[in-house]
């Protein structure tokens, strides 16, 4: 027999003969083995169950949340801890604060990170407020949101080796999820990755990934460090899901033909569109990017147009001219329209995105960002992405900037966010971001004010940094690290 608590927030069984307390297993989470899963991580726990921890007593490991003292012994317990609430982070794969004229699926934020880091004291040194270890499998992408607790908590998604990492931020170290018997193997590579949010509350609900068996809904349970899948779209797929209006799709093979599967958010209204009139490429497809009502898919041979309610449009590239996607993504023109860069082996240009026969713009160099956020070599491009590059100071001539992150704010004029700065490198931009290794690059925020966050020394494929924002903090990951570099957001000016 149980006795049921409720509290304003919440709902407690105890148990009659133990005198525990668990919430329902109906919540959203599988009955609690305390010898075994809860040992060691009571802190943890309590802060994603919001429980009360016993100060003193041994009565019971957690108690309801607005429970002050222990109903067995009346020794006097410790209240749930007040946590600043904190904005999920998918990075750019759906940020719902992102106005329609910025593309999504690229690197781009709507977070204040500009006002938090521009106050940071200008006599600071050079250096990383805080750290955190490496996630065992160190080759993953970063999400950071509540779904469903009261508490933020951060996942690392090793997507090539079949790995869940849940961050214990009271341990300080990071736990194996196990998958369920029925899990689908979460690995995916046959494209660049990029998971679907949930959107909605419910408790457990991670996101929309695509894996081995298809594309599937995600759900955790912390507490016992496990893991379900939920098929939702059966096939073998080549490419990630994106979404744009109500609407999500992905590209899957059928007969060994590249298709097109589509629906609403809620996966329902399922339309299977047969993509036969293209040889489609069957894998090496880049993450979705959605822009003006459409889905776009960047590949080494053409890109892939769809808007809902429409047919798909494959447009390969010019005679001669490759796409040079690892320089950052598809940029913006002052008039809205996206362009590539790449090359038709005597100089670089931008092509235009979208259209048959699209527009060519030619260019003295290369250059390397995405959105709006596009420097040729260390000099910022203001304007259109074709035209001269802003010099201030002509010593970065012999630079090479690498945008990161763009931190998108309608108040600014000029673009800002997190770059990368590889001093003396007069090389080619495609040996920098392979081959070579670095002797010293700068860790900068670009806004109204620069800050010099960090200096590295010795990095190779810089193109693999990845930055991402949990806890209040800006973290900064290569898989060549041990340890993650982390600017704090809050910090006092």
């Amino acid at each position: 027999m149980a006795y049921r608590w409720e509290t304003p927030t919440s709902v407690w069984l105890e148990d009659a003969t133990s005198g525990q307390f668990a919430p329902p297993a109906p919540d959203g989470l599988s009955q609690i083995d305390w010898p075994t899963q809860a040992r060691g991580r009571l802190p943890d726990i309590a802060q994603l169950l919001g429980a009360a921890l016993p100060a003193s007593c041994q009565c019971a490991p957690l108690y309801p949340d607005d429970f002050a003292y222990c109903p067995q012994c009346g020794a006097a317990l410790t209240p749930p801890a007040s946590l600043a609430a904190r904005p999920d982070w998918w990075g750019g794969a759906c940020e719902p604060a992102l106005p329609r004229q910025v593309p999504r699926g690229l690197p781009v934020t709507a977070l204040a990170l500009g006002e938090a880091l521009e106050r940071r004291s200008p006599d600071a040194s050079a250096r990383p407020d805080c750290s955190m270890p490496t996630p065992p499998n160190s080759q993953c992408v970063f999400g950071a949101a509540h779904v469903g607790f009261p508490v933020q908590r951060l996942l690392a998604l090793a997507y090539s080796r079949n790995v869940l990492q849940y961050w214990d931020p009271q341990a300080r170290l990071w736990h194996l999820m196990a998958g369920d018997d029925h899990a689908a193997d979460l690995s995916f590579t046959a494209a660049d990755y990029a998971w679907l949010p949930a959107t909605g509350a419910r408790r457990g609900e991670v996101a929309l990934v695509p894996t081995r068996q298809g594309l599937c809904r995600l759900w955790i349970n912390p507490i016992n460090e496990t893991y379900r899948t939920e098929t939702v779209f059966d096939a073998t797929l080549a490419s990630a899901p994106g979404a744009v209006r109500k609407h999500i799709a992905c590209l899957f093979i059928d007969a060994g033909r590249t298709h097109l599967w589509s629906a609403l958010a809620d996966a329902s209204a399922v339309e299977l569109i047969d993509c036969g009139a293209f040889e489609l490429p069957t894998d090496g497809w880049s993450r979705p990017i959605s822009y003006d009502d459409k889905l776009i898919w960047l590949h080494e041979q053409g890109h892939l147009c769809w808007q809902p309610g429409g047919a798909p449009q494959w447009l390969a590239w010019p005679q001669l001219w490759s796409p040079r996607r690892a320089f950052g993504g598809p940029v913006q023109s002052r008039d809205g329209r996206l362009w590539l860069i790449g090359h038709d082996g005597q100089a670089y240009s931008f092509l235009e995105l979208g259209v048959p026969d699209g527009q060519l713009e030619a260019l003295d160099g290369a250059r390397l960002g995405f959105g709006k956020l596009l420097f040729r070599r260390g000099h910022a491009v203001i304007g259109d992405p074709w035209e001269p590059e802003h010099v201030e100071d002509p010593h970065e001539d012999d630079a090479l900037v690498l945008p990161l992150l763009w931190a998108y704010n309608s108040e600014r004029a000029q673009p800002g966010g997190l770059v990368l700065r590889c001093h003396k490198y007069t090389g080619k931009a495609e040996t920098a971001l392979d081959a070579a290794v670095l002797a010293r690059v700068s860790v900068e925020w670009i806004g109204r004010r620069n800050v010099v966050l960090d200096e590295l020394v010795r990095l190779a494929r810089p193109g693999e940094c990845l930055p991402f924002v949990y806890d209040g903090v800006l973290w900064l990951h290569h898989p060549d690290w041990h340890q993650l570099r982390g600017w704090r957001l809050d910090a006092p000016a």
